[in-house]
């Protein structure tokens, strides 16, 4: 029995939908393409760059601002040492020393040693243009200066002032600015306008505070030293004591106190803080001499030049890629999707029929090559319709001639049924019936020209033949059939038993010494419908039925040796295959000596429907 194939179809959803790019035009495919691999790396590079310019800049303003600011506290540190060397130099002076040494008991000093004191104190004075007066008050609160008085009758030795100095025990140290004191300046210097420092006279052996050296230092040296330091256009320096007190910061200021708990951490650093709504950046530097803070304050949104510069090249060179990138896009879109817009157009006119339209175009590349494949194909199709139009001529002249022909048959089994009629009328029966399974034999043959019939109209064929056969071999020859009715309305492609039969009788049955047997047996087996034909014959021998097997399996061959080697069964498994698939067909077995088996596979349905006719 021949193996039935099965055929596995993948599973296919339905409603899957595809990409949504695919349904634009291959043009703005294109140009979106050239777009992203020209402008968007030119803008990513724009960016990194401007980014990265940016930040070396910025590092490097900050930088110059901490080197500016260092120069800055290195002039405020000499100037500072400069009021600490003054206080030494006075009280080195031996004027001076007997004037601190003198107490309320002793009070010698007189105008002339008084007058040597203050022109000294005015030698300094000239020396040091930064000093802007210098007071020299001893334990008993006496005082000699040469810019400074007091104007209270209050002794200076419960000023503030002069008790810091107390406390810090001859060290030299910077007040800031004067605030409630009980001194004054002829020059008329207001509190804002100087730096006060002190520095407390000790006696060596007992450790007491023997007076305390008062020095005013000009704020305007330190607006000086700070003033020519600009920050941008609007940045500026500021100075700061320890205690987060302006010691110095221009009349056009963007913060009013600065922040000194963010300094703690570190003696120079920056930060940005948001100022009246817009960021700004603070560098700033701390002395440790004079424990000032130096700070530059700057909007950090007001661009640098260079900055400017850079991001204007950096615009321009983007402008430029993106209109280079712009024109280079369309133009290579366009020539690309024009001649496919054409060839589409092309191939629009030849669906409607139109298949004298040729593609016009030297292109050398894919595009060329495909509109010339283009037309290449409509050369072709108009070639193979041409010789469908010729063979459907043919055909109709065919079918012209096959139903001139039919008139022959037709009128030899009309003949035939009058002989037979003839034949009863005299009595020869056995005559009458050969001529009757003739005449059924021809009709069925013929079936009105049909290819697909039922299997009931195949047995009465296979039937009337068996019994013109068995009318020449008598007794040689018996039969048996045996169909269910369940399945006699099956439609089969016509004449498929008569060949087996055939080759049974002549080879297996004719063959053998005795009478022999004909099975013919059909049934229903998983679905499909299976027939076979079993003789007792004399059997095939074994290379003839490997031989035969081979040549049923490649029936369409046309090879010489091939072909006349079962010719009648190779034909009918060439019928089944074409009319029901390659799945179905013919298989035989046999066994040398005791008969062949012939089995046929066939569709519950056939490929054709029953009535169909041959064309």
């Amino acid at each position: 029995m021949a193996s039935k194939r099965l055929t596995n179809l993948p599973f296919i959803p339905s409603g899957v939908e595809k990409w949504r790019i695919n349904d634009f035009p291959i043009r703005y495919k294109l140009i979106v393409l050239l777009l992203l691999i020209s402008i968007v790396p030119s803008i990513g590079l724009s960016i990194l760059t401007g980014m990265t310019v940016e930040r070396i800049i910025e590092k490097q303003v900050t930088e110059n601002t901490l080197q500016l600011i260092g120069q800055v506290n290195k002039t405020l540190e000499s100037y500072t040492n400069n009021m600490q060397n003054i206080s030494y130099l006075i009280s080195f002076n031996p004027d001076i020393k007997r004037f601190i040494d003198e107490t309320e008991d002793n009070q010698s000093t007189g105008e002339t040693d008084t007058y040597e004191m203050r022109e000294f104190l005015r030698n300094l004075t000239t020396l040091y243009p930064e000093v802007a007066g210098i007071l020299v008050v001893n334990s008993s609160g006496k005082y000699i200066s040469n810019e400074l008085y007091s104007d209270s009758k209050q002794k200076l030795t419960e000023e503030k002032w002069y008790k810091q100095a107390e406390e810090n025990k001859g060290i030299f140290k910077i007040l800031g600015h004067p605030s409630n004191r009980k001194v004054k300046s002829y020059l008329q210097y207001k509190d804002d306008e100087v730096i006060s420092v002190v520095r407390a006279i000790i006696d060596p052996d007992t450790q007491k505070v023997k007076g305390v050296v008062l020095i005013d230092l000009k704020l305007r040296v330190i607006a000086e030293a700070t003033k020519d330091a600009r920050l941008g256009k609007t940045g500026y320096l500021m100075v700061l004591d320890e205690k987060g007190e302006n010691i110095y910061s221009p009349a056009k200021q963007l913060i009013k106190r600065f922040p000194l708990e963010r300094v703690a951490d570190g003696d120079a650093g920056t930060f940005f803080r948001k100022v009246n709504g817009s960021k700004s950046q603070f560098i700033y530097q701390k002395s440790s001499f004079t424990n000032w803070t130096t700070v530059g304050v700057f909007p950090s949104n007001e661009a640098i030049s260079e900055v400017k510069e850079i991001n204007f090249y950096m615009i321009s060179f983007v402008f430029i890629v993106c209109l280079f990138g712009l024109t280079a896009a369309y133009y290579l879109s366009t020539s690309m999707s024009r001649p496919i817009g054409q060839l589409m157009s092309f191939m629009h006119r030849a669906e409607t029929g139109d298949l004298t339209v040729r593609y016009k175009g030297n292109r050398k590349d894919e595009l060329g090559m495909l509109g010339r494949s283009f037309n290449t194909m409509l050369v072709q199709i108009n070639k193979l319709i041409s010789l469908t139009e010729k063979q459907e001529r043919q055909k109709r002249e065919a079918e012209l001639r096959s139903l001139q022909e039919h008139i022959k048959p037709h009128f030899l089994y009309n003949t035939l049924d009058t002989i037979n009629w003839m034949a009863r009328k005299q009595g020869a029966e056995d005559v009458a019936n050969l001529v009757g399974s003739l005449s059924r034999l021809f009709r069925i043959g013929l079936s009105k020209g049909h290819d697909i019939i039922p299997l009931s109209e195949e047995i009465e064929h296979i039937h009337s033949y068996l019994q013109i056969q068995k009318a020449r071999y008598k007794d040689k020859l018996n039969y048996s059939i045996e169909v269910n009715e369940s399945i006699k309305k099956v439609p089969i492609p016509k004449l498929v038993l008569q060949p087996i039969v055939e080759n049974a009788i002549y080879h297996g049955i004719k063959e053998r010494r005795g009478p022999g047997h004909i099975l013919i047996k059909a049934e229903e087996y998983m679905g499909d419908l299976i027939i076979c034909i079993k003789d007792d014959g004399k059997g095939i021998p074994k290379d003839k039925l490997t031989a035969l097997q081979e040549n049923l399996e490649v029936c369409f061959s046309e090879d010489e040796e091939r072909m006349g080697l079962g010719y009648g069964m190779r034909n009918t498994q060439a019928r089944i295959r074409f009319t029901c698939g390659d799945q179905y067909g013919l298989s035989i077995d046999s066994e040398e000596g005791k008969g062949t088996t012939v089995t046929i596979l066939l569709p519950m349905e056939s490929g054709g429907q029953i009535g169909e006719k041959v064309r």
